[in-house]
């Protein structure tokens, strides 16, 4: 019996593409608005710089919010700016990104979906970025909210997944993980005993076949998914 599903968010709920453009760029030009550093230190050397870091911090490799202020500091710094003024543009830099980060518009059907969902099954969101869901959802939709990034264990990470099963109470045959990464979605939830509904948006097909992956090119067809599952469980 299926009694609950974990969610992934970015390109799952929404399309995190447009999302990540604007806030890209957005928040850069407005930190180049303040310190005039950006001809010196373009967006490409902002991007290696956070690859740097990451490398610098591996346990921190999946904490983007982290990894973005320290290439900012660092940044701010090489320009001339002194620590304390480094440090506030980079705070406020990382205010105005994450501002950026969250006008996200939902699919469609997404909301709706998991209304209906939460009448009859626990949810949970297992996420690497940097979102929280609950600055974009009206309401509380989901019974716990997993940052991977930030838990230092980014998917395809097993622990956060075992961590939601825990909260909501369920066994990986109990539960189903909704996601559109074959890496950090599919293949971790499948190799832990979980029902897997991947989301092929490109159409790529899966790697192998498997009784408990179900492939959708849409959150829209979860439905059709679920019912199918019960259905084989019968």
């Amino acid at each position: 019996m299926i009694k609950a599903l974990t969610f992934d968010l970015d390109d799952t709920l929404w399309d995190n593409g447009p999302v990540m453009v604007r806030t890209e760029q957005g928040h850069y030009d407005w930190l180049n608005q303040q310190a005039g550093h950006a001809e010196r230190f373009p967006p490409e050397t902002y991007l290696e710089r956070r690859l740097a870091a990451a490398d610098r911090y591996p346990l921190r490799r999946g904490d983007f919010t982290f990894l973005r202020r320290t290439a900012l500091f660092e940044i701010l710094s090489e320009h001339g700016l002194d620590n304390a003024e480094a440090n506030r543009l980079a705070d406020e830099a990382i205010d105005y990104m994450l501002t950026l980060r969250h006008e996200v518009t939902l699919f469609e059907e997404s909301l709706p979906l998991l209304n209906d969902l939460k009448q009859h099954y626990g949810l949970a969101a297992i996420t690497n970025g940097n979102v929280d869901i609950h600055r974009i959802l009206e309401t509380p939709l989901f019974d716990c909210v997993i940052n991977a990034g930030e838990w230092l264990a980014p998917k395809p990470d097993a622990r956060t997944f075992l961590a939601a099963m825990a909260r909501l109470g369920t066994a990986p045959s109990e539960t189903i993980h909704v996601g559109d990464s074959w890496t950090e979605d599919a293949l971790p939830a499948l190799r832990l005993g979980m029902h897997v509904a991947w989301i092929d948006r490109k159409e790529t097909g899966p790697a192998f076949s498997h009784p408990r992956l179900h492939t959708m090119t849409h959150v829209r067809e979860l439905p059709d998914v679920i019912e199918r599952i019960t259905a084989a469980r019968a």
